[in-house]
């Protein structure tokens, strides 16, 4: 669900950012369709809110830089990378880090 959501709130702002640079309208309607598509997706999960965006910002981050790559030809600097590790370990930490607290309590 996690990588689910990603991809409809990344999918989202590629569809308005290509409608706004002159493919008109129709994109970014569609943009704000998948808009509402992604709040369902994201209050599907069981999990505690705080929780899941803390978590769900490291699997954003990767989707956005690998949809950049696809859809807009981006260029990834090294440096790119390296952080997307750093808030993917930020994002462990949040999602598992109260089993690994509650154990050691």
């Amino acid at each position: 669900m996690y990588v689910g959501a990603a991809v409809l709130e990344v999918v989202r702002d590629a569809l308005i950012r290509k409608g706004m640079r002159g493919s008109g309208i129709a994109f970014v309607a569609l943009g704000v369709v998948v808009l509402g598509s992604y709040g369902v997706v994201v209050n599907l999960l069981s999990v505690d809110f705080s929780r899941f965006l803390g978590a769900y910002v490291g699997v954003f981050a990767v989707v956005s830089v690998l949809i950049g790559c696809a859809a807009f030809q981006d260029a990834v600097p090294p440096s790119t990378w390296l952080g997307l590790a750093v808030i993917l370990s930020g994002s462990l930490i949040v999602h598992f880090g109260q089993n690994f607290w509650a154990v050691r309590e």
